[in-house]
């Protein structure tokens, strides 16, 4: 789905507040949700999840904190529920398997560290454990209550913040925020902006750490970018951010294309945007994400020349972060050898 404008107003909008019998009836299911008691993993659980629908940026964060975790000695496992794939699982993905099977999210995952997919979270801790890691890394699932978390970063985009601060359909929460706040152990603030500053501030107030950081592009495929004219296109939670980082670059956007996060690209998708690239003489650029899609179609014209801008987290105070997530990791193992 594509996300209402009116969620991402500082301030209710009318028709936020026509929606709010609904609202309230989504929040206390949620509330109630993540009151439950979940199961203890037999190895320690980083969950990086967000507040709200739509995307914050928590898959550069997980392949950040798996590389943060190897250089410390541990051996990460990522777990994710596959969305937009077949396959409930558990189940470890390999090079065999495509988005159609796991979801686009865990193909970009499996390059950094083993992955597990499995709608049924504990059982897929379980499957981590039995091949080797140390770690467990949840790629989302912040209000999935079935797996306990020993530490719990929600990312948050720092353009858009937490919108309107009403839950789902009203606004973006996918739960109330005063359930969500004792949830979670940090913030992490990605990009700019006054709406982040202000999350940021009151996790501050509550006592959590608010780390910050950006969306890196790597270096030789911006390089790649600057000064083409292109057509970019992005079926993620916000298109707007990914074509933003394109014009940073320096590449000329001439035209865009958004679709619904995960969208499933169908070969007239691609015949369509393939033709108006040629005709306009444009470049096409799409994200990793929507590539890991793309890659697994059976085309009969494979898109050899569509370019992509991958991008990496660069955070302001790595030390500070790594040390957070060390002693959370650390203080799990303490615990359970107490026991």
């Amino acid at each position: 789905m594509r996300a209402p404008a009116f969620w991402w107003q500082a301030a209710p909008s009318p028709l936020a507040h026509l929606l709010r019998p609904a609202s309230l009836i989504y929040g206390a299911v949620a509330a109630r949700r993540m009151g439950r008691p979940g199961t203890q993993a037999g190895l320690p659980v980083v969950c990086i999840g967000n507040f709200t629908a739509g995307g914050a940026g928590k898959t550069p964060t997980a392949l950040a904190v798996a590389e943060l975790l190897e250089a410390a000695g541990e051996s990460p496992a990522f777990l994710s529920r596959g969305y937009g794939g077949r396959l409930a699982g558990p189940v470890e993905v390999t090079d065999h398997h495509t988005a159609a099977d796991v979801g686009d999210e865990p193909l970009l995952l499996a390059r950094r560290a083993p992955t597990i997919v499995s709608r049924d979270r504990p059982a897929g801790a379980q499957l981590a454990l039995e091949i080797g890691a140390t770690v467990v890394i949840m790629d989302d699932g912040l209000q999935n209550p079935s797996l306990r978390k020993d530490c719990a970063i929600a990312v948050v985009d720092g353009a858009t913040g937490i919108g309107n601060g009403l839950p789902l359909p009203s606004g973006p929460l996918r739960a109330p925020m005063a359930v969500q706040w004792p949830a979670i152990d940090a913030i992490l603030v990605i990009g700019e902006g006054e709406a982040g500053d202000a999350v940021a501030g009151e996790a501050e107030e509550m006592g959590k750490r608010a780390f910050r950081a950006r969306l890196v592009p790597y270096p030789a495929a911006a390089e790649a970018l600057r000064d083409r004219r292109v057509l970019a296109f992005a079926g993620i939670g916000r298109p707007e951010k990914f074509f933003d980082t394109l014009r940073e670059c320096g590449a000329r956007v001439e035209q865009t294309r958004t679709f619904p996060d995960h969208h499933p690209y169908s070969p007239a998708d691609l015949d369509g945007l393939r033709g108006e690239a040629a005709r306009a003489g444009l470049q096409a650029v799409t994200t990793e994400k929507d590539l890991a899609r793309i890659a697994g179609m059976d085309l009969a014209e494979p898109w050899a020349d569509l370019m992509t801008l991958p991008v990496r987290l660069g955070l302001e105070d790595e030390a500070g972060f790594r040390n957070f997530l060390l002693r959370h990791v650390e203080e799990r193992r303490l615990s359970a050898m107490s026991l």
